[in-house]
């Protein structure tokens, strides 16, 4: 039987009246990096609480207090990963660029944030075996559709009135190229290296992977 949330504060910590909401915001965030991992790696199957609280400086039982269970954890780590993307691109500045150069910056963020969180790769390729359950399940989650396309559609529009961008596509179409080129080349980086001998991550092509991103995109919003 899953143990379940109450409002006590664990043991643990009850002897830190001073420190109690610091100590608890530490020890959230050393779960959260590990359970990324752990599930990254292992997938929501096969992840255990007991290895997670094993590897970092807490126990199964505060697992349990601070998120619920494995499942409500497993969203937890979901909801962090999907929350700093969406973040780093509501923080881009594009407004002083022309929309051409703004919208080669965005892809560029998606490309360099794709390459750097590899976890976060794998679990969304985890998350999509699952059929999107568990995003299905999280508020959190489900309010994460707008800001992902928010900035997009404000270059668009710039794109539209200064008359460069092509206005039969729409900001979920950008979207879903500049991500099915961001996520294949971390995801299906072994396949593509065993069967073809390249290795996509290879540190000499990057700059190139990356211009010919924004290239792909660039010339699709432009043509005539």
């Amino acid at each position: 039987m899953t143990a379940q949330p109450t409002d006590a504060a664990p043991p643990d910590e009850a002897a830190l009246p001073g420190e109690r909401i610091r100590d608890a915001e530490r020890t959230k965030a050393d779960i959260l990096t590990v359970a990324t991992r752990e599930f990254a790696d292992r997938g929501y199957a096969g992840a255990r609480i007991n290895e997670i609280a094993d590897k970092t400086s807490t126990t199964k039982r505060m697992i349990y207090y601070y998120f619920g269970g494995k499942e409500q954890l497993y969203i937890a780590v979901l909801e962090q990963a999907y929350s700093r993307i969406r973040s780093l691109e509501q923080q881009l500045d594009v407004e002083h660029l022309d929309p051409v150069e703004a919208i080669r910056e965005l892809a560029g963020l998606t490309f360099d944030h794709h390459e750097s969180h590899p976890d976060f790769i794998r679990l969304v390729s985890i998350e999509n075996i699952h059929r999107a359950e568990h995003i299905a399940r999280s508020e959190v989650l489900s309010g994460l559709a707008n800001p992902a396309l928010d900035v997009l559609e404000a270059i668009l529009r710039r794109g539209w009135a200064a008359g460069v961008f092509r206005e039969d596509v729409d900001a979920l179409d950008v979207h879903q190229v500049i991500s099915g080129f961001c996520v294949f080349r971390t995801a299906n980086r072994h396949t593509f290296g065993a069967i073809f001998g390249r290795d996509m991550l290879d540190p000499a092509r990057r700059e190139h992977q990356r211009r010919l991103l924004g290239d792909l995109v660039v010339a699709y919003l432009t043509a005539r």
